[in-house]
């Protein structure tokens, strides 16, 4: 038996009164109101309303960890970006590694894998993968339903799936950023239920106002907490927090507190904040997580306040996660899956002959995962389009790790990316959504090759390098994930984050909004293995502007 005393927050009933709670094997056995020396305050523990456990790069265990420590006991974690990699087999080691802690991971079926038939992933889970996957009760809903075009347009291999998640009953997460009007309407009437790709106060009023779910995500790369939480006062009760992609040493930092505590600080009510933070997603994707109820499984955070939500002490089904400062999930053995099979370039590979004075430029976003299409003139040398760091037009690519040389005829694909501002070498990762092909961009075909090849060697990783130095954060599991824990990694990343900021780049996460330069479903421009893509037109544009 445990006894937890302090102010107890009662979410549900808007209350907050001293007293205490016993915990009896792993269940809360009673809530009695009564005085007490404690000023800390008990509450439900937060819960990620929508996560790719990956983009931390660290395994399930490993996440958790860090994650008990910033009060967070459940995500609602998509393993979209293993399952591009790895098919079922990769959703399978996600689910079997976090089973292996006490934390409450809720992993979903991917909607979509490959994202788009425009680009080459590692595997493909079809409409009898997607039946198979939900008929375990360890899966909880479908997962981001990315492609909107084949929601709208009655693809029938889309509709499969839908139809799949509600014979079993399990919700279909969105994704439709800037979807509006008559194709929104379809897109809900489909049965879609969430989203969190918002990035207007407008278009998330609008899908709220139809029914919607809306998910404020304010993630590594994409921050859309300040355009969206004016929102939350008069709709609390229909929306979530997320993170969606969280990098390591942003997750040693914080987590969903992070936001309860900003919200907080921006004068919404606090139980209004608690029940975005704790209490919609388990209702909304029926979690087994409990909300501080007699007879709930005891998942419940003491906090110092409710201002910043300092976490003293965490429990899941009753157990003490963390205490003091120290985690108590322990390390985990796992196999190392991968799926990285393609040989080394050569300069001449990343050549792009051309005679054209304007090509059509991504203009990358800080912060967002939306780009611009733009129009710039070009810099030609020996016929040879290449980076020009004065206007801050750099040469970069997309390289299919899933072929061979046996492939030497499919040339890495080639494109030009604005507001990287790299002033030498390049940087480049094999965490390239969705498909986790490499990414790159450089100053010279010279650098862009050398820091391809380093991922290449090492199959699968981050690196950044120059005429001077190389560094590679490898990243052997699935090429998108550490086998090292989130110390560790989250240390190499911000040595590499800051380098990549030596080299030039003013973005706040430059690895973090690369990976998101080959995500073909979000507009304007982006660049795959197969070539450069219009997201709102959804097929290929030539780079030249003839």
């Amino acid at each position: 038996m445990k006894v937890l005393k302090g102010n107890i927050v009662d979410i549900q009933n808007r209350n907050t009164f001293k007293g205490e709670i016993i915990i009896e094997n792993g269940k809360i056995s009673s809530i009695t109101e009564k005085d007490c020396k404690e000023n800390h305050f008990i509450l439900p523990g937060f819960v990620d309303a929508h996560i790719h456990i990956e983009s931390s790069m660290l395994v399930p265990s490993e996440f958790a960890k860090i994650a008990v420590k910033h009060g967070t006991i459940a995500t609602v974690s998509d393993p979209h970006e293993i399952a591009n990699v790895l098919g079922v087999k990769g959703v399978e080691f996600m689910i079997e590694n976090g089973k292996k802690t006490s934390f409450k991971f809720n992993f979903g079926a991917p909607s979509c894998v490959p994202a788009t038939p425009f680009e080459s992933a590692g595997a493909v889970i079809d409409s009898e993968d997607i039946k198979t996957l939900l008929s375990n009760p360890d899966i909880k809903y479908l997962a981001e339903m990315m492609n909107y075009p084949g929601v709208i347009y009655d693809d029938a291999e889309v509709h499969k799936k839908i139809e799949w998640a509600k014979h079993f009953n399990k919700p279909v997460d969105g994704h439709a950023p800037g979807l509006r009007g008559k194709d929104l309407d379809k897109y809900i009437s489909a049965g879609i239920s969430t989203d969190h790709e918002c990035f207007t106060y407008d278009e998330a009023l609008e899908k709220l106002q139809k029914g919607m779910k809306v998910i404020i995500r304010e993630g590594s790369a994409a921050k859309n907490f300040e355009a969206l939480i004016d929102l939350l006062p008069e709709h609390f009760e229909n929306m979530m927090f997320c993170s969606d992609d969280k990098h390591p040493d942003d997750l040693l930092l914080g987590h969903i507190n992070q936001l309860a505590e900003r919200a907080v600080a921006k004068s919404i009510d606090v139980f209004k904040v608690l029940q975005a933070t704790c209490i919609n997603p388990v209702e909304h994707y029926n979690l087994d997580v409990g909300l501080l109820q007699v007879g709930d499984t005891a998942d419940c955070i003491i906090v110092e306040d409710l201002k910043a939500f300092k976490t003293l002490q965490t429990y899941i089904n009753g157990e003490l996660v963390f205490d003091s400062g120290e985690s108590k999930i322990e390390h985990v053995n796992f196999e190392i899956l991968n799926n990285f099979n393609t040989d080394k370039k050569i300069v001449s590979d990343f050549r792009f002959e051309s005679e054209t004075d304007k090509i059509r430029v991504i203009e990358c976003l800080d912060g967002e995962l939306v780009t611009n299409k733009i129009i710039e003139d070009t810099t030609i040398i020996s016929g040879n389009l290449v980076s020009n760091t004065e206007t801050d037009i750099l040469k970069m690519t997309v390289v299919n790790r899933y072929h061979s040389d046996n492939y030497r005829d499919e040339k890495p694909s080639i494109a030009f990316i604005k507001n990287f501002g790299l002033k030498e070498g390049a940087i480049a990762s094999s965490v390239g959504h969705d498909s986790h092909n490499i990414i790159a961009v450089g100053v010279s075909d010279v650098a862009i090759c050398k820091a391809v090849n380093l991922l290449i060697e090492h199959k699968g990783g981050i690196c950044a390098v120059s005429d001077s130095f190389e560094k590679v954060v490898a990243l052997p599991v699935a090429g998108i994930m550490s086998d090292q824990n989130a110390e560790t990694i989250g240390k190499q990343y911000s040595e590499l984050d800051k380098m990549a900021k030596d080299l030039g780049s003013k973005l706040h996460a430059p690895y973090m909004s690369l990976s998101f330069m080959a995500l073909l479903v979000i507009p304007s421009l982006k660049l795959g293995d197969k070539g450069l893509f219009d997201g709102n037109s959804f097929q290929f544009t030539p780079l030249e502007v003839k």
